[in-house]
């Protein structure tokens, strides 16, 4: 994902890497039936990376509060720090989080 007119990895695909690094902290530690869903993001997205370019993310768990979540997540590339912030998240059932769209 381009970033505008520019050949670089966009920020809101940064986002996603960050959040798909907090879920993959948390694999196999959720009760059955339950999931996190996304709260908040706060990202500094520092440096540019080529579309194509190898980009790794990663997220630590920092606080739980009740059914909060928050970790702190950066992503890196060969040339080093990408983006950094924190990325909330809170746990919910699946099922009664889900009747909620319908």
């Amino acid at each position: 994902m381009g970033s505008g007119s520019v050949l670089v990895l966009a920020t809101p695909r940064v986002i996603a890497l960050c959040e798909q690094a907090t879920c993959a902290a948390l694999a196999g530690h959720l009760d059955e039936g339950s999931t996190t869903v996304g709260m908040r993001v706060q990202l500094d997205h520092l440096q540019p990376t080529p579309v194509g370019g190898t980009v790794t993310a990663e997220a630590v768990l920092d606080k739980i509060e009740g059914r909060r979540l928050t970790f702190t997540v950066s992503a890196s590339d060969t040339k080093g720090l990408v983006a950094a912030g924190k990325v909330t998240r809170v746990m919910v059932e699946v099922e009664r989080f889900m009747e909620k769209t319908r």
